[in-house]
């Protein structure tokens, strides 16, 4: 007796009619052995009208800045490698080197001093903190270049107007480079303070737990496991207050620094070629902003890993639509 539920499978099999809608094949199809989605994007005119304005508007700046005959690109070129700009461009970068090294040093002191357990430490803390960063730098720099008005003659010995072992003329001592590295040290050594307290303070206190039931000292365990794991938290705010330093460097013209705006703002009062030796110091610290980013880069790579290349992070910020690796919406 046959099963009228059971298929003759002989008998010819109906096929789907073919519809137009049906997934076309794909390469990713024969590659991954999928099927994958074809997206197709939304037409946004909005957008592309605001690209092609944003592309007017810098071509158009570009050209008028390069056409401009008052601009005098001859003494840009002309002194963008002359001796006297060298000589300022490497004072700027010892500046920032110091002072950044000086800066960090006082940082990760003043933010061990904020975390202890010592109400006094603590205060103390707060105090270089809260002075250093409530006051202009541009003050710093001024009281610091006229100290000798306060103090004529500094030297080593005892305290409280004690016998001294050897003095100085205070002037002869604090000249406008070392009034700049103690007015930058000090002024970065109050942000730099806050940075690490914040990268110390993100470290799971579990971390700390585990390194006093091995027997590991304060020191190791700050030195070994704290501040290595909040160097993930330190490094992208260190890095944006270096090249701001670089930047801030400009600031002790006022005091005759020696650094590369001092020498810009000498070499325009004598020839009064302003715009161009401003355009002199405006290439070198875009090209040393270019350096400290892409160590900043490769730094960042070092203490994180699973950090994305420049290259997609670039493309992420920079392509319309895309939001990952070959991603598009």
């Amino acid at each position: 007796m046959n099963n009228p539920s059971t298929k003759d499978a002989s008998a010819p099999t109906a096929q789907p009619p073919e519809s137009s809608a049906a997934p076309t094949p794909t390469a990713a199809d024969d590659a991954d052995g999928g099927l994958a989605l074809r997206v197709t994007r939304r037409p946004r005119p909005a957008r592309w009208l605001a690209v092609l304005s944003a592309l007017f508007f810098a071509v158009w700046l570009a050209y008028t800045i390069i056409v401009n005959p008052h601009l005098h690109w001859d003494v840009v070129v002309d002194y963008q490698f002359d001796d006297r700009v060298l000589k300022g461009l490497w004072v700027t970068v010892q500046l920032t080197l110091i002072s950044m090294a000086v800066g960090i040093a006082i940082g990760v002191l003043i933010a061990v001093m904020q975390l202890s357990e010592s109400p006094v430490l603590r205060t103390i803390a707060g105090a270089y903190t809260w002075f250093f960063r409530g006051t202009p730098l541009l003050v710093q720099l001024i009281f610091w270049f006229n100290l000798a008005l306060l103090f004529p003659v500094i030297g080593i010995g005892i305290p409280f107007d004690g016998p001294k072992l050897v003095e100085w003329q205070t002037n002869a001592v604090i000249t406008g480079f070392v009034a700049a590295l103690l007015g930058l040290s000090i002024n970065e050594g109050a942000y730099m303070a806050e940075i690490v307290r914040a990268g110390i303070q993100s470290v799971d206190p579990g971390q700390r737990e585990a390194g006093e039931s091995i027997g590991m000292s304060n020191r190791r365990i700050l030195t070994r496991v704290v501040l290595p794991q909040a160097m993930r938290v330190i490094i992208p705010p260190f890095g944006n207050q270096f090249i701001s330093m670089l930047k801030t460097t400009s600031l002790v013209s006022v005091i005759a620094g020696s650094d590369l705006m001092t020498v810009s703002q000498h070499l325009y009062l004598a020839n009064f070629e302003v715009i161009a030796l401003l355009m002199v110091a405006s290439i070198w610290y875009l090209v040393l902003t270019t350096v400290a980013s892409v160590a900043q880069h490769f730094i960042e790579r070092r203490y994180n890993p699973g950090a994305a290349p420049m290259r997609r992070r670039v493309l992420t910020h920079l392509v319309p639509g895309r939001t990952g690796k070959g991603a598009t919406a």
